[in-house]
């Protein structure tokens, strides 16, 4: 089940790159980002109504929601958008695969979880193959201010997507599912990216093109709805740090994707880079598990009151 589930994840999410690039453009990122999480919600509430799972969260559970909403689902999406405007993709690559370094020593001070050598040693192995995998592309970038603006804001986005684990996983610590959860966050996402638009005076626009409305599709069907299910469900199986690792995958499928429609072409150094990679998932996922990735739950969703 973990490794249909982390497949799954490392495709939907490798793919994805290609219907953001067909959202770029005519209408506001803000807004971009707000109709993709905004259409899956409505795809979740309607899922977890057709099973009679839709339930209001418990008590206690709405602040944990709200914080998940803004990390995962706003400030995570809008900090990696901007920052592809002034730094390379492959720049971005290397700063978001170091998720799971930053899952491990966030789970370990927030937490309480030990970090793992095997973990922090596949995570050096993966974020070095990224490295060597886009450094064609990051060799000729200039340093300016825009660079470092840049920076900072993937840095940004990657400890926002990282404390959204953390939060999912405390939230599934509860007896809350993935499928719950995400519903509840991406609303409350859409909320404030919507909000911000109005207070900002950015106009309200949709482009109806069959590209457009292609790439809103799949990124909110396939990219949201299902991917960050799975990929949320492996946190609570295998704990944020392992889970996080499929970051690192998610550039390798992009470039075999972009050297079959897009002529990219592998050279020694990143043939180099992928076996660094595929070393480091061999890494982590070979490690022994000591205990379970999250505390049995006291009840289960929806049990009781």
């Amino acid at each position: 089940m973990n490794t249909s589930l982390y497949f799954l994840v490392v495709v939907i999410w490798g793919t994805t790159w290609i219907a953001i690039k067909m959202q770029l453009g005519s209408v506001a990122i803000p807004l971009s980002i707000a109709y993709r999480f905004g259409l899956a919600a409505l795809v979740l509430f309607g899922l977890l109504a057709a099973t009679g799972r839709l339930k209001r969260p418990p008590a206690g559970a709405g602040k944990l929601l709200l914080a998940q909403g803004v990390t995962l689902f706003c400030v995570n999406f809008l900090c990696f958008y901007y920052a592809s405007q002034w730094i390379a993709s492959g720049l971005v690559a290397v700063v978001f695969s170091s998720a799971p370094l930053w899952n491990a020593l966030n789970g370990r001070l927030f937490l309480g979880r030990k970090i793992t050598p095997q973990v922090m040693g596949g995570a050096a192995l993966g974020m070095s193959g990224i490295l060597a995998l886009f450094w064609p592309e990051m060799r000729h970038h200039t340093a300016s201010a825009h660079t470092w603006l840049g920076l900072g804001l993937a840095l940004l986005g990657t400890l926002s997507f990282s404390a959204g684990n953390l939060l999912s996983s405390a939230l599934q610590a509860r007896g809350l599912t993935p499928l719950s959860t995400n519903a509840w966050a991406m609303l409350v996402g859409t909320a404030i990216l919507l909000a911000g638009v109005a207070v900002s005076g950015t106009p309200l626009s949709m482009d109806w093109r069959p590209t457009y409305l292609g790439a809103l599709l799949y990124l909110a069907i396939p990219g949201s709805v299902v991917g960050f299910t799975a990929y949320l469900m492996l946190v609570g199986r295998i704990g944020p740090d392992r889970a996080a690792y499929s970051t690192v995958l998610f550039p390798v499928v992009s470039l075999n994707i972009s050297a079959w429609l897009e002529g990219y072409h592998w050279t020694a150094v990143g043939l180099g880079g992928l076996l660094l990679v595929i070393a480091g998932n061999v890494l982590v996922f070979c490690q022994p598990r000591l205990a379970p990735a999250l505390p049995v739950p006291v009840r289960a969703e929806g049990s009781g009151g």
